[in-house]
């Protein structure tokens, strides 16, 4: 499940024509960068919600007519989904918000 949800994620990401060629790699490489952390938990329910959030997230941020409301709101989940591993895996973290801050430079 959190394969076919990263797998989705890295499809909506290539097939957008919202990103720039510049933000299109910076995401895939953060992309890239979020699945080997997750490979690192051991709790795949988390591992799953962490995936989901960035899947919905990235799909609110790549939307043509954005909303704001529902973007920050699926920005704040995908946070809050990491918030447990900020001493046990600050580089899970930290990818996270990385992700974040890109996708909420998109609507800029």
């Amino acid at each position: 499940m959190i394969e076919d949800t990263l797998h989705k994620l890295e499809q909506r990401l290539e097939s957008s024509e919202n990103l720039t060629p510049e933000s299109r790699q910076a995401l895939q490489d953060l992309v890239k960068e979020l699945r080997r952390e997750i490979d690192t938990l051991d709790d795949n329910e988390r591992a799953e919600s962490i995936a989901g959030f960035t899947d919905n997230s990235t799909r609110e941020a790549l939307r043509s007519q954005q909303d704001e409301d529902l973007l920050d709101l699926s920005l704040q989940g995908l946070k809050s989904s990491t918030r447990e591993f900020e001493v046990s895996h600050p580089s899970l973290t930290a990818v996270v918000n990385s992700i974040c801050h890109q996708l909420s430079n998109l609507g800029i």
